[in-house]
């Protein structure tokens, strides 16, 4: 019996990119300038990557040039020649790393055949890299803000291998990059190339105009959700920054002694402010730190949320954002293995929460895709049953973990801490002892109380685990659409009657810790029996062209009915 993730790993993503971009270069090219040349219609014709590429490679090798410039600056800064040899050598970086950018542009080609998309690279050594159409598990393109400038876009073919081996081409036009994404759509599809090349034009307008926005963020709740991601990141770019300053300051930074000998000189003047004076600095500290982390938060969301908007399509769930790098992804419905809602320990209070659709495919390194990070739950509850699934009813039955879990798992935690209280009590100052059992006695209140929001149910089409007090956390899995079943035992497991179980899903991790073994013998059983009661010979491609259309949300009728 094939498994779901054998039909929803041919799945592909296919639609039109139509983030605005500013004029550019690219629009005002005249007609006599010649055009990218069109995705083949035949097999084995190869092509480059769009003219401009190298020019937006170049570009970015400009960075290389910062700091041999400043390097130079400072050594021959007492010459009368050092301002002359610094341009010099900046200029013979910008001139090499244009040269590279254009060997390397004229020796990338890729050509799209029947069955795959084959690449070659390399300026001195070459290499070949050949993807099928069934091993790609998602199709994406990216405007970082240079190519935005030339109207380029990057297309990122992923096939959940990892480790940064996804196939990507850097840089075709965005209408190129159109075509490409529905001609992968369509070959994937098993259509002849004539039919891909009318069905790319068709279908796309088609699909744009049925598309339903389910989700958008304005600039105020940008703002809002900016104030809620506070990020010191600032203070890390300063750091790394400061391993320079050995070089081109003559001091050492990270020096204790220089601090020591800082702070003792200051002890006077600190001294001579009063105690109210001091009061006020230390108050005026924190609120310049306040400061600097939302003004980081909000920079930060701002650029990644920019524009946000989530539009359910013909073809699956489209998602754009980004200021400075726009990106644009299709998820198909069926793809989506589980949905997560998630919060933080504040914004929880006001009740903002996030949504993640869990995916074969990847976004931004991540298992799971974002399709609605601040929302209420009366935003998220749609677009749940958008992607086919239900958000908890209130009465469900729910299910807690084993006391005994709950009790093993808070001595063990707690352990910690008061083998920790033991060296402290030695070798610290009287009182210091009480600083690790505070924290072993808060631990094992956490978890204690923590139990009673450890939980898991069970309805006829899924299976939802939910746990944490301050900032719970909710996973939904179909049940037909879980590959395993796996009861895990430790020694102390073993002896105290309980079983963590492990749901094989594809392209995440689903697992539901401290059940009693009955309980999860009793789950085990249910949801393989659904998952055989499924005949997945029906979740093809032909099935999930006519699905799309229906109201199941990308579901073939036979895995809604069950």
């Amino acid at each position: 019996m094939a498994g779901p993730d054998e039909t929803t790993s041919r799945d592909a993503i296919s639609v039109p990119i139509t983030a605005s971009v500013p004029s550019s270069p690219s629009q005002s090219r005249s007609s006599s300038q010649p055009e990218p040349a069109a995705v083949p219609s035949g097999e084995g014709e190869v092509h480059r990557t769009d003219p401009l590429s190298f020019v937006v490679q170049a570009i970015a090798g400009l960075r290389s040039a910062i700091f041999p410039v400043l390097a130079a600056l400072f050594v021959l800064r007492d010459e009368g020649f050092g301002l002359s040899l610094a341009i010099l050598i900046g200029l013979t970086v910008i001139i090499l790393s244009g040269v590279r950018a254009w060997l390397a542009w004229r020796k990338f080609t890729y050509q799209v055949n029947e069955e795959d998309i084959r690449v070659e690279y390399g300026i001195l050594s070459r290499a070949a890299r050949s993807v099928p159409f069934e091993r790609i598990q998602d199709v994406s393109l990216e405007q970082a803000l240079i190519p935005r400038f030339f109207g380029l876009v990057e297309v990122k073919f992923e096939t959940g291998s990892g480790g940064g081996e996804d196939l990507k081409l850097s840089y075709l036009s965005e209408e190129e990059g159109e075509r490409l994404r529905e001609v992968v759509r369509e070959r994937r599809e098993g259509e002849s190339d004539s039919a891909s090349q009318s069905s790319a034009s068709a279908d796309a307008p088609a699909a744009e105009e049925d598309a339903q926005a389910l989700f958008t963020m304005d600039t105020q709740r940008l703002f809002t959700f900016g104030l809620f991601e506070f990020s010191l990141a600032v203070f890390a770019v300063l750091g790394g920054l400061a391993q320079y300053a050995e070089t081109f300051m003559g001091i050492e930074l990270w020096d204790p002694d220089l601090w020591r000998g800082w702070v003792e000189s200051q002890q006077g003047f600190i001294s001579s402010l009063g105690p109210m004076a001091q009061v006020l600095s230390a108050i005026a500290g924190f609120a310049a730190l306040l400061v600097i982390g939302s003004a980081t938060g909000l920079a930060r969301t701002f650029a990644r949320e920019w524009g946000f908007i989530l539009e359910k399509t013909a073809r699956g769930f489209r998602r754009r954002r980004g200021l400075f790098t726009r990106t644009d992804v299709v998820m198909p419905a069926h793809r989506v293995q589980a949905v997560e809602i998630g919060t933080g320990l504040i914004r929880y209070r006001f009740g903002w929460h996030g949504l993640k659709f869990v995916s074969l495919a990847q976004d931004a390194g991540s298992s799971s895709h974002v399709v609605a990070p601040f929302a209420q739950h009366e935003e998220i509850d749609p677009i749940i049953r958008a992607a086919g699934f239900e958000p908890p009813a209130e009465d469900l039955d729910w299910h807690r973990a084993s006391k005994r879990y709950r009790t093993d798992s808070t001595i063990i935690d707690a352990a910690f801490f008061l083998i920790a209280a033991i060296p402290v009590a030695i070798f610290a100052p009287t009182g210091f002892v009480l600083i690790p059992l505070a924290l072993a006695g808060i631990t094992a209140l956490a978890n204690y109380f923590g139990w009673r929001f450890h939980r898991h149910a069970l309805d006829p089409r899924q299976v939802i685990a939910s746990r944490g007090v301050l900032s719970p956390r909710t996973k939904i899995g179909s049940r037909v659409k879980l590959h395993s079943v796996e009861i895990r035992q430790g020694p102390i497991a073993q002896r105290r009657g309980y079983a963590t179980l492990h749901l094989g899903l594809a392209g995440g991790d689903f697992a539901i810790p401290g059940i009693p073994l009955e309980r999860a013998r009793e789950l085990r059983k249910a949801i393989t029996q659904s998952i055989a009661a499924t005949d997945f010979s029906q979740l093809d491609y032909s099935d999930d062209r006519s699905a799309r259309k229906s109201d199941h949300s990308g579901f073939s009728s036979n895995l809604a009915a069950t």
